[in-house]
């Protein structure tokens, strides 16, 4: 089995996955949301203290499960150690590749450094010894920090269609949930605000709209809502209070009306993807923690079925990041004998040679 580790920004993770069948034995996270959320932001510094404190608590829980299938020798089942190493925050990248390396140097097992976004993908098949992808995966991938189209013919093949220009879709409901003084993470927080207005909605850019590009941007729109508030707050504040505040029916307003912006923008140019590459695909992914939106899962799925693609959907509790998509890539690492060696090589962003360019 592998035992695999995943430090890339704020969840600290471990997982052993089974070799022969890509099962996951077992999977363990701490969450750090409470400790940002006074900051409504990730503070990669408080991230990394954490990771540095978490992971060994992580690796106890671990070897306490290892002991019960191997007693007197509890590492005796491990074959490999795997990390991510790229993308990520570099502080928090290092505390796993740290522990990555002393585990593997200890017990003198190969070690595999894998991508975190090729690790979403594969998060569409924890527990499935084979990547079910048809005559091809499109692949959307809307995380905190990445919002990205990808398409899938093999593991080798990973071809980055489209991605965001600025802002990513997760991160715009992170800012715009801090805007709001609503906390962190902003994603189901601005959700849930946003499910529980059913008023008018208040007028928003569509970002790219009449911009031919396989794109995204969403640092207009960001700013839109800033500008919104604002007239929101003079609004709101008849009496010129010194801290200008907003009803929580105003708040319920901006944050549907951002969403269903957001979303539109990211369907839009879906449609585009589908349009001139729907003959390359038969399967299309949703993956990464800004995923578990539910206006965006039920505009995908009307999506897939008009052009009779079949909707893949990676399980909740994997959206976010975890160890456990890790540990189902390093399977497939491990089987092509894609071995690094001892080092502390991590990189904010993927390589060159992670993925291709242009279908």
């Amino acid at each position: 089995m592998i035992l695999s580790i995943e430090s890339s920004c704020d969840d600290s993770s471990l997982a052993l996955t089974r070799i022969a069948d890509c099962k996951l034995l077992f999977h363990t996270k701490l969450s750090q949301d409470s400790h940002h959320s006074h900051f409504g932001g990730v503070v990669p510094e408080i991230a990394s203290r954490l990771h540095a404190e978490n992971l060994p608590l992580l690796l106890s829980r671990l070897i306490d499960f290892l002991r019960t299938l191997s007693p007197n020798a509890p590492f005796a089942p491990l074959k490999a150690i795997a990390v991510t190493n790229r993308p990520g925050l570099s502080v928090t990248l290092s505390e796993g590749m740290c522990m990555a390396n002393a585990l593997a140097l200890s017990l003198d097992l190969p070690l595999l450094c894998l991508n975190h976004l090729k690790g979403h993908i594969y998060s569409l098949f924890i527990d499935t010894p084979h990547a079910h992808i048809g005559e091809g995966l499109g692949v959307l991938l809307v995380s905190g920090g990445h919002t990205q189209i990808l398409h899938m013919r093999d593991y080798e093949h990973i071809t980055l269609v489209a991605q965001s220009l600025d802002d990513s879709f997760g991160e715009s409901f992170d800012k715009v949930a801090k805007m709001l003084g609503l906390g962190y993470p902003g994603g189901p927080i601005v959700e849930s605000y946003a499910t529980g207005y059913s008023g008018a909605l208040l007028p928003m850019p569509i970002p790219l709209l009449h911009d031919k590009r396989l794109a995204y941007s969403f640092s207009g729109l960001k700013n839109a809502v800033r500008l919104e508030i604002a007239k929101m707050q003079a609004h709101d504040n008849t009496h010129q209070e010194a801290q200008p505040t907003l009803r929580e029916e105003t708040k319920h307003r901006i944050c549907a009306s951002f969403q269903e912006a957001a979303c539109t923008h990211i369907l839009h140019k879906l449609r585009i993807y589908f349009q001139q590459h729907s003959v390359q695909f038969t399967h299309f992914g949703v993956v990464g923690g800004a995923s578990a939106n539910t206006l965006l899962r039920t505009r995908i799925e009307s999506l897939c079925q008009e052009f009779g693609k079949t909707l893949m959907l990676a399980p909740l509790e994997f959206c976010s990041d975890n160890a456990a998509m890790i540990g189902r890539l390093a399977c497939e690492a491990y089987m092509r004998k894609e071995f690094s060696p001892l080092n502390d090589t991590i990189s904010p962003k993927s390589l060159p040679q992670d993925f291709e360019n242009g279908l």
